[in-house]
């Protein structure tokens, strides 16, 4: 009776090893279960609530590279990403930008999508420049407005309006610092992003390339842009 036992227990653990333990592997190797953990796709994606009210981007008006004035009436009912961002960028812009252009190839198409690329150095970037740098990176999209316009305007927009740091710093490499992230509004002007696994939102996507990371922030906004255009 005790050897019947024994061999049945044998062969549940035989069965769990050959059908189980394959999958388990499979799934640690292709980094599943450390994404799961990491943010998760939200269906609809979380409003970013400041004491209690949904952070809407606040009332800008500039000049884009054609010279043509932008406001962000010209996103309504778009869903847009915007960027803070320099031409003359040494480091993470051109990274940024070549992210930011693989969104383009998805939804530039489409008239209810929008790209907003604030100039943090608009004495150097004047529509000449911002339209040269347009060109460089085969810009289609019309609706992709490269901004730029009084200084103080702008770093109050980075800095107050999206929350997203910038500053002029002469002590580093090109004469700024500024975060790398990429900001989603909806069609009615309010940032939105996906929650990770406490269910809080991440607030903004990083627009550069993570080496430790399977799927890139990138990846995650691109899937997000499709909710907030189905809504």
């Amino acid at each position: 009776m005790f050897k019947k036992k024994y061999f049945g227990l044998l062969l549940i653990l035989l069965i769990f090893g050959v059908f189980f333990i394959p999958k388990i592997i499979h799934r640690i190797s292709n980094n599943d279960l450390v994404h799961d953990n990491r943010a998760r796709s939200a269906q609809p994606l979380s409003y970013i609530k400041i004491n209690g009210e949904a952070k809407k981007v606040p009332d800008f008006l500039f000049i884009n590279q054609d010279s043509l004035l932008i406001s962000n009436e010209d996103y309504k009912g778009k869903v847009y990403v915007a960027e803070f961002f320099f031409t003359s960028c040494p480091s993470i812009c051109p990274i940024m930008n070549k992210n930011m252009k693989r969104i383009e190839t998805v939804y530039g198409n489409r008239q209810d999508f929008g790209i907003a690329s604030f100039s943090i150095d608009p004495e150097h970037d004047t529509p000449t420049v911002l339209k040269e740098y347009a060109d460089d990176y085969g810009v289609f999209s019309p609706h992709w407005h490269f901004l730029q316009g009084e200084k103080t305007s702008i770093y109050e927009l980075a800095n107050q309006g999206f929350n997203i740091f910038a500053a002029v710093n002469p002590k580093i490499e090109g004469g700024f610092e500024h975060q790398g992230y990429f900001a989603l509004i909806d069609k009615d002007g309010f940032i939105r992003s996906r929650t990770d696994q406490f269910n809080n939102p991440i607030v903004y996507y990083m627009g550069l390339d993570e080496e430790d990371k399977q799927v890139q922030e990138v990846d995650w906004l691109i899937e997000d842009i499709k909710l907030l255009l189905e809504e």
